[in-house]
């Protein structure tokens, strides 16, 4: 039973996936941010292509 408490490794790789799944979300909502940049400029290049 002493074996089974002092082991580490479980929490560890808890640690190791919730620093994941936050630089996972992070990525993600920049992602978005940055998709949406672009689409607003590729649809302000398309409609001044449209207008020459």
């Amino acid at each position: 039973m002493k074996k089974f408490w002092k082991n580490r490794r479980g929490a560890t790789a808890i640690e190791y996936g919730l620093i994941a799944a936050l630089i996972a979300v992070a990525a993600i909502g920049a992602m978005q941010g940055l998709g949406n940049q672009l689409a607003i400029t590729f649809a302000n290049i398309a409609s001044n292509m449209k207008a020459s």
